[in-house]
């Protein structure tokens, strides 16, 4: 049984995309601007200055944000990993 993702940290690349550099070396871009254009639960992300102040969980489990109201928008390690990997194989058949 594999480990599951852990996130080392993440950086804001430019809005609604951000740099995923996991506990096991690897590293990943994902692009979350479709997430945030659903808007609900997202729509507080579609700030650029609310999306910056990106935080990681202390263990590495999740990622997220803190709105004005207290809530706490978080995305799991597991998914952010999937979806870096989704997105730098969609990249790589672009680019061919």
């Amino acid at each position: 049984m594999s480990e599951l993702p852990r996130i080392a940290s993440a950086e804001v690349i430019i809005h609604g995309v951000l740099k995923i550099i996991f506990k096991d070396g690897y590293e990943g871009v994902v692009d979350l601007r479709p997430l945030i254009a659903k808007r609900g639960v997202f729509e507080w992300l579609r700030d650029p200055k609310h999306f910056e102040h990106l935080t990681v969980d202390e263990y590495g489990h999740s990622l997220g944000w803190i709105d004005n109201e207290g809530y706490e928008i978080d995305l799991g390690a597991d998914s952010l990993r999937r979806d870096c990997e989704r997105q730098a194989e969609i990249h790589k058949l672009m680019v061919v």
